[in-house]
C-alpha cells in the first residue's frame, strides 16, 4: 500500500512540495522526454535532497513520443546523474515509461527490450527504505498531560524515536529533571515496552514538572537544548519574511515566539548560488538565524524530522507562513545551556 502525494513541479507550488516531501520516504521525479532536465526537476530534486529523502525514481515519461529511444534516455539520465551529484543524491533508479499507454509502469515493455530494470510499480514494491527513526535513543514529545481522575497522571505522545521500556530511567526537557517509567499504556492496553511510531501514555515513579511540548529522552542518550539556531527557511506566505519580526515557532508539540536575525542568504536552486537577502519573499529558500524565547529541546533535522523540523506561524493572522530545518545551535544558546544547568547545580 502507498500513501502519494501528487506536487507540481512549477516554482508557485513549492509550498505543495515541501508539504508533501516533508513526511515521504521516495521520491519520483517525473521528467518529460521531449524536454528532458528542466529548472522545475533541479527545483524538485533540490527540495527532496533538503528534506532528506534519499531513495529517488527518475521517471522518464513519453518515450513513445520520441521512438522509445535508448539514447535520449541515457542522455536524460546522464545530465540528471550530474546534476543529483551536486546536492548529495545518488540512490537513483531510472525507469523509461509511457503512462498513456502503460508501458513500464506496472509491467516491463516489450517495446523497450534494451531495458532491463524494474517496472515502476516493482520497483516501489521491493526498494529498501530504512527507518529513519530505528536505532535511535528513545525520544517522545509530549503532547497532552492527561489527568482524567485525581489519582492518574499520565504525559500521552507520540514516540519519535527508538523504544522504552517499564522500568527505565528518563528525563524530560528542557527542565533536565529524571524520574522512571512505571507504566506504559498503549492502543491495546498496558504493555511492557513500545517503539517509534506508537501513541502510547506514560506514568512515571516520581511527581515531576511536565507539560506539553517538553521532550522525553532516555536518560543516557540526552538531547541539546537551546535558544538561538541556524535554520533553512522555506517561505510559503504572500508577505515576505522580515528581519526582526516577531513569528511564532512550532517544533513538534512545543510553541514558543521566534525571531529571525539575521538572513544570512538566499539559494537560487536553479545555480545552487548563495545570493545577499534582506528578506524572504514567497517560494524563497533562505539560510537564518533564528532566535527563540524560550529554550526548545533540539536534534537536527538530518537527525530527526520531528524534533528539527518546525513551521512559522504568523502571529497575528495564525496562517501557516513558513516551514523550516534546524542545523545546528549556535555558540550563545551552547552557553546558555550550560549556564542553566550550573544554576540547577547549584540549587540542588
Amino acid at each position: 500500500k502507498f500513501i502519494v502525494a501528487d506536487t507540481p513541479g512549477h516554482e508557485q507550488y513549492t509550498r505543495n512540495m515541501v508539504t508533501g516531501a516533508s513526511s515521504a520516504d521516495l521520491a519520483v521525479i517525473l521528467i518529460d522526454a521531449r524536454k528532458g532536465v528542466l529548472t522545475q526537476t533541479r527545483r524538485h530534486s533540490y527540495l527532496v535532497a533538503l528534506l532528506g529523502i534519499r531513495q529517488i525514481v527518475l521517471a522518464v515519461n513519453k518515450m513513445d513520443l520520441v521512438g522509445y529511444s535508448e539514447a535520449v534516455l541515457r542522455s536524460i539520465e546522464n545530465d540528471y546523474r550530474t546534476f543529483a551529484a551536486q546536492i548529495g543524491l545518488d540512490e537513483i533508479a531510472c525507469i523509461p515509461v509511457s503512462a498513456v499507454i502503460g508501458d513500464n509502469v506496472v509491467t516491463n515493455s516489450a517495446r523497450m527490450p534494451w531495458y532491463r530494470g524494474a517496472s515502476l510499480l516493482s520497483h516501489l514494491e521491493t526498494v529498501t527504505v530504512e527507518d529513519a527513526s530505528s536505532g535511535k535513543p528513545f525520544r517522545m514529545p509530549v503532547q497532552w498531560v492527561n489527568r482524567p481522575t485525581p489519582d492518574f497522571r499520565g504525559f500521552a505522545g507520540l514516540i519519535a524515536s527508538g523504544a522504552v521500556h517499564v522500568g527505565d530511567e528518563l528525563q524530560v526537557l528542557p527542565s533536565g529533571r529524571r524520574s522512571s517509567v512505571v507504566r506504559i499504556l498503549g492502543a491495546a492496553g498496558e504493555v511492557p515496552e513500545a517503539i517509534a511510531g506508537e501513541a502510547i501514555t506514560l506514568t512515571l515513579a516520581q511527581e515531576i514538572d511536565v507539560s506539553r511540548g517538553d521532550v522525553f529522552v532516555s536518560a543516557d542518550a540526552p538531547l541539546g537544548v537551546g535558544h538561538q539556531f541556524e535554520a533553512t527557511i522555506i517561505w510559503m506566505h504572500e508577505e515576505p519574511l522580515l528581519q526582526g519580526r516577531a513569528y511564532l515557532l512550532k517544533l513538534a508539540a512545543k510553541t514558543v515566539s521566534a525571531t529571525v536575525t539575521p538572513i544570512k542568504y538566499r539559494i537560487d536552486i536553479n545555480t545552487l548560488e548563495h545570493k545577499q537577502a534582506k528578506q524572504l519573499h514567497l517560494n524563497d529558500i533562505g539560510v537564518c538565524v533564528l532566535e527563540v524565547g524560550n529554550a526548545i529541546p533540539f536534534e537536527t533535522y538530518r537527525e530527526s524530522r520531528v524534533l528539527g523540523g518546525f513551521i512559522l506561524i504568523d502571529r497575528l493572522t495564525n496562517h501557516t507562513v513558513g516551514a523550516g530545518l534546524l542545523h545546528h545551535a549556535m555558540r550563545r544558546s551552547q552557553n546558555v545551556h550550560r549556564s542553566e544547568e550550573h544554576t540547577s547545580e547549584l540549587q540542588s
